[in-house]
């Protein structure tokens, strides 16, 4: 005798396949939340440091990072300061930048006299309390720029990208995200506005005299440098 042979029925097929559906559309939705939730993150460093570095000048009438180191040192014992002309740059501000007085110059010994004064910005908001770090002012972390929710840097500087002022950066941006965050910050525009992006050939690139001229494109590869105008 031929025994019979048992298989799904179309019932059963219909079941697996909304099951399935059902799966892939919560990961679908899943990625896409977590996408979200990097890009008010990134937004976040933007408006929020800004908000700190006003708060400070606020407090304390000065730029951190660049206030002179008199004041902060009478203020912080052992600390260090800048010489207080209002930008990043120690001394006379290039017309055309070449390299960037920080962005992504990672001090690996303990502040100095000749520490980068967007180093010191660092520093200086967390011995305020305005940004979380390191609080010793002998410590090298205390001048570290801190990490972005995309695994890149976030960095200031004067001039850059077609600033001539003090600017915020925040580096590694896959292009979907690069694209909302200046959409939903500025214009949506890579070359002109208050926030401009350029497309990245390695991470964590130096934000020098380059000026985008190319308009943002989403491949699914390519990475941005995000830069605002504080």
């Amino acid at each position: 005798m031929k025994s019979a042979q048992s298989g799904f029925t179309l019932v059963e097929i219909a079941i697996v396949l909304v099951i399935i559906g059902l799966l892939l559309g919560g990961i679908l939705k899943g990625q896409e939340m977590i996408t979200q939730a990097k890009i008010k993150n990134l937004i976040n460093d933007f408006n929020g440091l800004a908000a700190a570095m006003y708060s400070y000048q606020d407090r304390y009438r000065a730029l951190p990072g660049d206030e002179s180191e008199s004041k902060v040192a009478a203020r912080w014992a052992g600390s260090h300061g800048g010489d207080g002309n209002g930008t990043f740059v120690r001394g006379t501000v290039p017309a055309v930048p070449t390299t960037p007085d920080l962005y992504n110059n990672i001090p690996t010994g303990a502040p100095s006299t000749t520490t980068p004064e967007g180093n010191l910005f660092w520093q200086h908001l967390r011995l305020s309390g305005f940004v979380g770090g390191s609080t010793l002012v002998t410590d090298a972390a205390s001048v570290l720029p801190p990490a972005n929710s995309v695994n890149g840097i976030v960095g200031v500087q004067t001039a850059g990208m077609g600033f001539n002022g003090n600017i915020i950066c925040t580096s590694n941006l896959p292009d979907k995200v690069a694209i909302a965050v200046d959409t939903q910050v500025d214009d949506g525009s890579s070359i002109r506005g208050q926030v401009r992006g350029l497309l990245q050939t390695a991470p964590n690139p130096v934000t020098g005299a380059v000026v985008p001229t190319v308009e943002f494109a989403e491949n699914g590869t390519n990475q941005y440098l995000l830069c605002k105008s504080l």
